[in-house]
């Protein structure tokens, strides 16, 4: 399957929609936000060994069909999926960020990352994901709805010797989430 995407440093164009654009570019955990615009939920689709996305595999350098743990989630609001995340942690090297994310089960990777003061965040990066992105078909059938492209985004977090990829997938509608001013 060929890739569509091309991840950049700026999010793509999205006209007047600044809602969207703040989404996208939100420093913080996205978890931490969303708890702060209503009812939020987490379901646990799937956790298991597997192989990253060819474009993962470039952004970790691993080889080509390296051994990875791969999460997939899907973030509520008042009931509402609005974000499909995507998560890779390359089984090699092991450490406490491979314990850890092992018992995790229905909490939020965010919850993690963003509380653990060992943790760096790498820059975010952004693309517009069609059917062609391995990630498109998951998402669609996550959130429930066929988009043309999918808006995402992702970034690497470092722990000691380990790094995780961290891709959350967009449902337009999020844009439409009121929240709290920070």
């Amino acid at each position: 399957m060929a890739e569509s995407s091309s991840w950049q440093r700026r999010p793509p164009r999205l006209g007047t929609d600044a809602q969207l654009r703040d989404w996208l570019r939100e420093p913080d955990s996205l978890t931490a936000r969303l708890q702060r615009c209503g009812r939020f939920r987490l379901k646990l689709l799937r956790q298991r060994l597997h192989r990253a996305n060819p474009d993962e595999e470039a952004m970790l350098s691993l080889p080509t069909h390296a051994r990875c743990w791969v999460r997939e989630v899907l973030l509520h609001c008042d009931d509402v999926p609005v974000v499909f995340a995507h998560t890779v942690l390359p089984a090699e090297p092991r450490g406490v960020l491979s314990r850890w994310f092992a018992g995790l089960g229905g909490r939020s990777l965010g919850s993690l990352l963003f509380a653990h003061p060992g943790f760096v965040r790498g820059p975010l990066t952004f693309a517009r994901i069609d059917r062609r992105h391995p990630l498109y078909a998951r998402a669609e059938a996550a959130l429930g709805v066929s988009p043309p492209h999918f808006l995402a985004r992702r970034c690497a977090h470092r722990f000691g010797s380990q790094r995780v990829v961290v891709t959350e997938v967009f449902a337009a509608g999020i844009a439409s989430l009121r929240f709290a001013t920070r």
